[in-house]
């Protein structure tokens, strides 16, 4: 124990400082910078902001349309007969409204679907955006945590070379022991640095997804419960992705637009009726002029169009639309069981964490009691210095991956709220709960 309290003492202060709390930004601050940052989700922001556009352009097939036109003529002749000048100023205002047109009527439908689809889009770019972060949010608390273990470690090997040094100046030992520690000591110094870098490698895949610099996250509570998965049935998360998740919600509305695609195409082989009237003024003056002075006129009547032979490319473009339907819609049953089988492999995923994070918690108390154990045996003389070192790298290396297996539950969390489709920005309140304050 002797050994042991001070070796306890320089991991619990590496992982203090490593957590950074003073000043440490939470997910859900770093979430909100991301937002307005990051050029992936701002590109899928921009294209659902040009579809409720492009919606509106097809609205406009439902009103009336109206148009000016105007034009300015001089005309001079100089004939042997025939002598004079002819001025003319003609203003027509015509107007055009649709009564009945099934082809708008469906284009109009499938604008307003393909608006779904845009907001399905950002729907989906949103989810990733906050698994992204999350990601490199905790991928740096287990960099931080791996380096503070490295050095933990390193630190411990290097009172244990100290130890071996003197025993051996004594005579209490032989050069072995020297030699292995360091050997671990030589290797806990490669590891430290590789370490090191890993966590500056982190530090900037996350500083570059949020645009901040320096960024401190914030590290997990001790003691840490992770929540349960709720609910603990996976065919309950599989039937609430069939429901709600965007991907199958796009490939539906595929679908409808593919349907909405085929009346179209029949609407092609149907008359048209438009409401159509114009007004005009014409003002023709000079010598030539035959009526002289300010003349109007006014239209007003129905346009009918009835296609009649189009060579076979009506008929072919329905064909060719009830083909583009069946593909829609093996579109939607091959979407609803991709995300079925991600979301039973993310459930199983995270219950398998949840166990992986029992065992590794079970074998951190273990390894104690090991290094102990192999301390006392060291100081009897049954147990040689490898085996103080290896004890020691044990403990270290099993604190290092406990706390990445919590890392990876809870981003396990989020990934399975993401594969049903559930995933919303407020489940980071929830997660904030888990971080130290």
């Amino acid at each position: 124990m002797r050994l042991t309290r001070p070796l306890l003492s320089a991991l619990t202060l590496a992982l203090s400082v490593a957590a950074g709390h003073v000043h440490a930004q939470s997910l859900q601050e770093l979430y909100e910078a991301a937002r307005p940052y990051d050029a992936t989700y701002q590109s899928a922001r921009a294209l659902a902001q040009s579809a409720e556009y492009r919606a509106a352009q097809a609205e406009a097939l439902n009103r009336p349309s109206a148009a000016l036109s105007s034009n300015l003529t001089r005309t001079d002749l100089d004939l042997p007969r025939v002598n004079g000048e002819t001025n003319a100023l003609n203003a027509t205002a015509s107007g055009k409204y649709t009564l009945y047109n099934q082809a708008n009527r469906a284009i109009v439908s499938q604008a307003r679907k393909s608006l779904l689809v845009a907001q399905s889009d950002l729907e989906t770019a949103e989810q990733d955006l906050i698994v992204r972060v999350s990601q490199a949010y905790f991928e740096v608390l287990a960099a931080q945590d791996a380096l503070a273990t490295t050095r933990a470690n390193k630190t411990a090997i290097t009172e244990q070379l100290a130890s071996a040094k003197r025993n051996f100046e004594v005579g209490t030992a032989t050069i072995t022991d020297t030699r292995e520690a360091q050997a671990k000591f030589d290797l806990a110094t490669a590891q430290e640095i590789a370490a090191d870098n890993d966590l500056r490698t982190k530090r900037i895949a996350l500083d570059q997804l949020v645009g901040r610099v320096g960024i401190t996250p914030k590290g997990l509570v001790v003691p840490l419960v992770l929540p349960p998965v709720a609910p603990s049935d996976p065919e309950a998360w599989v039937g609430t992705a069939d429901d709600t998740h965007p991907l199958i919600r796009k490939a539906r509305l595929g679908l409808e637009v593919a349907q909405l695609e085929i009346e179209k195409a029949r609407a092609a082989n149907r008359p048209t009726l438009d409401a159509v009237g114009s007004l005009g003024v014409a003002n023709n003056q000079g010598s030539l002029a035959t009526t002289p002075g300010v003349t109007k006129s006014a239209t007003l009547g129905l346009q009918l169009s009835m296609p009649l032979y189009t060579g076979g490319a009506n008929e072919n473009r329905v064909s060719e639309t009830l083909s583009l339907e069946e593909k829609a819609r093996n579109d939607v049953e091959a979407a609803r069981r991709s995300v079925a089988q991600l979301t039973r492999q993310a459930y199983f995923g995270v219950q398998s964490g949840m166990a992986q994070v029992k065992a590794l918690e079970a074998a951190e108390s273990s390894t104690k009691l090991a290094l102990e154990a192999t301390q006392l045996g060291y100081k009897v003389g049954v147990r040689v210095n490898l085996d103080v070192l290896n004890a020691q790298t044990q403990l270290f290396q099993t604190q290092r991956d406990l706390a990445k297996a919590r890392y990876d539950v809870i981003l396990g969390n989020l990934r399975l709220r993401q594969a049903a489709g559930q995933l919303k920005p407020e489940d980071l309140l929830a997660l904030n709960a888990l971080l130290a304050r």
